[in-house]
């Protein structure tokens, strides 16, 4: 009778060792099902779209993926998922390499953006249009003024990068100078422009220069 105990207690110890050793590697390949999904989706969303989104879908895919490394451990017939998973992360890399890329693209285009906002004032129309139709002879003399005044206050904080698109806008701001000259700016608004021009071009050479050698003696350390 007492062995008899004994080998049933062994029995339901062997059955519960079994359930649950089942109920891991059912759970395993349920978490390695939803780190694969999850790659399989993301990698069907459009390169605009995940750029902008980029933030969360690492977010998610980094708790997803070590959630199915994790539920491997004390999976005996582990092998299989786990090829499953570096499937999916090889995946996920290559996909990764592209949306980073148009990641940076967005990011430079934002930041151009945001510096015409800046220096070119409320009028400006928002586009990436370098012919500043929107421009004409009543407020180009405020155009001039407002970016000026800003690069003035701003100097100390562009980057080289910065002082770059900064000089791409001014020689637009000319170029469309030109044409409202022959529109019918007023003398005293050109002599007013031609010492904001006087201001700015000085500014521009010695900042650009200083932002150029911080960045090498940061390159060098």
């Amino acid at each position: 009778m007492k062995n008899l105990k004994i080998t049933l207690g062994l029995l339901v110890v062997a059955v519960s060792l079994t359930a649950c050793t089942d109920e891991k590697e059912l759970q395993a390949k349920k978490d390695v099902a939803m780190y694969t999904n999850y790659v399989d989706s993301v990698s069907n969303i459009e390169m605009e779209t995940a750029a902008n989104e980029w933030n969360e879908i690492e977010k998610d895919y980094n708790r997803l993926k070590m959630n199915a490394e994790n539920s491997l451990t004390g999976v005996e017939e582990s092998k299989n998922l786990k090829e499953s998973i570096d499937n999916a992360t090889v995946r996920y890399e290559e996909y990764k390499v592209k949306v980073v890329s148009e990641k940076e693209k967005a990011d430079m285009e934002n930041t151009k953006i945001s510096i015409r906002k800046t220096l070119l004032g409320d009028g400006y129309d928002g586009s990436s249009d370098m012919t500043f139709t929107w421009v004409n002879k009543d407020n180009i003399l405020s155009v001039y003024d407002n970016l000026v005044t800003t690069v003035e206050k701003n100097k100390d904080s562009y980057s080289r990068e910065d002082w770059d698109e900064i000089k791409l806008i001014y020689e637009a701001l000319d170029s469309r100078k030109n044409t409202v000259e022959k529109e019918g700016l007023s003398s005293e608004d050109n002599r007013k422009i031609a010492a904001l021009k006087l201001r700015f071009a000085p500014m521009y050479t010695v900042n650009r220069m200083g932002a150029k050698s911080e960045e090498n003696q940061e390159a060098k350390k």
